[in-house]
């Protein structure tokens, strides 16, 4: 899927998705990430669902995002409580999704200047 928006100003721009790839200012990624409209993680160790950890979200906490973004895969999941504990903990908002909607709902977030973190899962 094809992703579209007519500016991105400097920022990390999701412009595609497919089950195995996430493209992000036209370069495609075959792994988890996490995306933030000035900041790209390219290796973030949440790439199994069952395997995330509390850890897992300890990395997003320490981007500071006022909303989190988890992109479960193809299959909308949701997270036990105390995995997110760390971004609660901090005031820092989380919603699941399906990946695919988590890219949809990134752009246009971060298209209103807010500081959002998309956690994404293949």
């Amino acid at each position: 899927m094809k992703l579209h928006l007519t500016q991105a100003a400097g920022n990390q721009l999701i412009t595609g998705y497919e089950d195995t790839w996430i493209e992000v200012n036209t370069v495609r990624y075959e792994q988890s990430l996490i995306v933030m409209p000035n900041h790209l993680i390219e290796h973030w160790t949440g790439a199994d669902f069952d395997a995330l950890s509390e850890a897992d979200f300890e990395v997003i906490a320490g981007l500071a995002p006022e909303v989190v973004l988890l992109g479960t895969g193809n299959t909308h999941r949701f997270i036990h409580p105390r995995l997110a504990a760390p971004l609660t903990a901090r005031g820092i908002s989380i919603e699941c999704m399906n990946t695919a909607a988590a890219c949809r709902t990134y752009n246009i977030l971060m298209a209103e200047g807010r500081h959002v973190a998309a956690a994404l899962m293949l």
